[in-house]
């Protein structure tokens, strides 16, 4: 099964939170086994993570030259992936995907969310050690959860995420395969050479993006919200208002920009329209000397993150702006 995003979006962190990634150059089952039940408590519902496999490390960040893993090791760590995540209480199974890069190969464990957490994972890789412990991200580090945590995490197997549920007013006539299939190939992920032929319910299965049985298949909310040119038939308010108050903000005037569709589509559009009609520079020359110093209305790298962050993280169960 192919994951929704590629080794190269991985790598450069334009795709991926940089929290959601952690890179090793081979598999080592008691360590990765612990980062994998974090990503699967995924208390702070970022998605889960991935494990990259065949890759350096400093700080998080990844390092060059790649390493990739010897093609005599890859059905072997497959397999011993597999194989060790059965240890893992309740079960949990990431979905494991090879990938080629640079001419090199890459394993890549995908660990979505899941629905059966708390997950715990065994202190250790000794037999008869049978003591497992729960794990969960705290930014980019795996660790264990403190008390408050802990009550955190056991009340997440009391609900589903909103976007993780299924949406039982929708069809999958609703998820829209051309916006699939554009998302896929601007990640470029190996996925979109598979689309056509796998179709849609197949690809929205490999993304995560349904649920039920096979006589009753409905979208998440997660797929009507990136994949359904309107999304606010589903979620009222799905929307980026950018208002600006010429006057300051006990004015009369005000000036507004409204930005609907797919979540990722009116959060680009939006931050294209604050970068070049919001965002102005200013330039003061000086007679003693040929260097200029240029002044900015808004610091559009922290305008980018806070909007993104204010997308990605809203309770779109809330009906409100």
């Amino acid at each position: 099964m192919a994951i929704p995003s590629s080794i190269h979006n991985l790598l450069s962190g334009r795709e991926v939170e940089w929290a959601r990634i952690e890179f090793k150059t081979t598999w080592d089952p008691e360590a990765s086994l612990k980062t994998i039940c974090a990503f699967a408590n995924d208390l702070d519902n970022w998605g889960g993570g991935y494990i990259v496999i065949g890759v350096e490390e400093k700080n998080g960040m990844p390092q060059r030259p790649l390493v990739g893993v010897s093609l005599d090791k890859v059905d072997e760590w497959q397999k011993s992936i597999f194989n060790k995540c059965k240890m893992i209480s309740p079960d949990y199974s990431p979905i494991i995907d090879k990938q080629e890069y640079e001419n090199k190969t890459f394993l890549v464990i995908w660990c979505p969310g899941g629905y059966g957490r708390p997950y715990a994972a065994p202190k250790t890789m000794a037999k008869d050690d049978k003591e497992r412990i729960y794990f969960i991200r705290k930014g980019s580090i795996t660790a264990k959860p403190s008390e408050e945590e802990m009550k955190d995490l056991f009340s997440l197997s009391n609900r589903t995420p909103f976007d993780d549920q299924v949406n039982h007013s929708a069809e999958l006539k609703d998820i829209s395969f051309p916006l699939i299939k554009d998302y896929l190939g601007e990640i470029n992920s190996e996925l979109y050479n598979q689309a056509d032929e796998l179709g849609l319910e197949r690809v929205c299965r490999n993304m995560n993006l349904i649920n039920g049985l096979p006589e009753y298949v409905k979208p998440r909310n997660v797929a009507l919200m990136f994949f359904n040119s309107n999304p606010e038939k589903f979620f009222p308010c799905a929307q980026i208002d950018v208002v600006q108050f010429p006057d300051g903000e006990g004015g009369d005037q005000i000036i507004e920009q409204i930005f609907k569709g797919p979540l990722h589509v009116q959060l680009r559009d939006a931050l294209r329209y604050i970068r070049n009609v919001i965002i102005t520079e200013k330039v003061v020359k000086y007679p003693d000397r040929a260097e200029a110093d240029r002044f900015f209305n808004y610091p559009y790298a922290a305008i980018e993150e806070a909007l993104a962050n204010a997308v990605y993280h809203k309770a779109y169960d809330e009906r409100e702006l």
